[in-house]
């Protein structure tokens, strides 16, 4: 098996848990890092189990010749002009949600990332968690039958306790409820349901809270979607509640239903009507990068590297359908914002 040198683009939060993760998997090691401010070499070396340089410039950073990776843990508003100049450098990708904030940057980057031949992991990796596979896995093997409402729904207030707060306020940075954060409960509803979505409608709001009083855009969203097979899904994104993180997760089907770590089928004979049956996995009860599953989404991009294959679950083109909808979402709830102004 190969081992991947990666060089990391930002050095913040998300950076730290993307370091630690590539050094888990055993198959890379981070050797270099582009950061916009001086950075103590000697410090990073002691705090990651080895030597790091720092660069300043991004021509230099992305001319290292043994470099074959690059991980994009910036500002989401530089996503995709510095995943651009990666891939058209030759480095394959890991790229932070969301890709970009607006749709011609997605689709450039799509063109560079198509003319390039390089390989990219979209960092959606709750589809990773033990809560997602298990519960993709119960519609799969038809223990639900056909799945026909879906609702996934994110609720985490990003108010100044937070560390991402102090950007994601601004829509130049942050987007929209549904890009800054939403994105991975849009993504799993996709994951469950499918990608062949025929309406999106959207409506967003604000909270009255002073706590989140700076956010230049509604910081609620709810979303609904309907597939071209008749099937209908919902997704609100909600990151200005007062409550303790929750990505809920509901489906309800011919032959049973998932509401989060709880189900019922009835193709499993025995089984009572009266209450849920538990599973034991455990839920994505943590908006802290530190609790994501990077490492096994880290681990699969580097096989699919050994094998010249395109990411599986994260792959550049699943990220841009998903994009593809909050877009779309966003889009429609700005309408409906023009169309129903606030009362006063």
């Amino acid at each position: 098996m190969n081992a991947y040198n990666v060089g990391i683009i930002g050095y913040g939060w998300v950076a730290g848990a993307h370091i630690a993760a590539l050094q888990a998997t055993g198959r890379a090691r981070v050797t270099s890092v582009l950061s916009s401010r001086p950075l103590d070499e000697s410090k990073l070396a002691a705090q990651h189990g080895g030597p790091i340089k720092v660069y300043r410039d991004q021509a230099e950073f992305l001319a290292q010749p043994d470099l074959q990776v690059v991980s994009v843990c910036s500002y989401p508003q530089d996503h995709a002009r510095q995943a651009i100049a990666a891939a058209r450098a030759g480095k394959n990708l890991i790229i932070e949600k969301p890709l970009a904030l607006h749709h011609e940057d997605l689709a450039a980057l799509h063109d560079a990332v198509k003319t390039a031949g390089v390989r990219v992991c979209v960092c959606f990796e709750c589809r990773y968690s033990s809560q997602l596979r298990t519960a993709k896995a119960l519609v799969d093997q038809g223990l639900l039958g056909r799945v026909h409402y879906a609702e996934v729904d994110y609720f985490h207030g990003i108010g100044p306790w937070y560390g991402q707060y102090r950007w994601n306020i601004r829509r130049n940075a942050g987007g929209s409820s549904l890009l800054s954060a939403g994105c991975h409960a849009m993504d799993a509803l996709l994951l469950l349901m499918g990608h062949d979505v025929e309406v999106v409608s959207s409506y967003a709001t604000h909270s009255a809270a002073k706590e989140f009083a700076s956010y230049e855009y509604p910081t609620t969203s709810v979303t609904l979607l309907k597939f071209r097979d008749g099937r209908v899904g919902k997704c609100a994104s909600v990151i200005d509640c007062q409550q303790p993180y929750y990505f809920r997760i509901h489906l309800v089907g011919s032959e049973g239903s998932l509401l989060d770590d709880k189900f019922f089928s009835t193709r499993l004979g025995g089984l009572s009507k009266k209450q849920w049956s538990r599973l034991a996995v455990p839920m994505l009860d943590s908006g802290d990068v530190a609790d994501h599953p990077y490492q096994a989404q880290f681990e699969a991009y580097f096989h699919a590297l050994d094998r010249g294959e395109d990411m599986p679950l994260t792959s550049l083109a699943d990220g841009i359908a998903t994009h593809e909808v909050i877009f779309a979402a966003d889009r429609s709830a700005a309408m409906h914002d023009r169309k129903h102004p606030p009362q006063s």
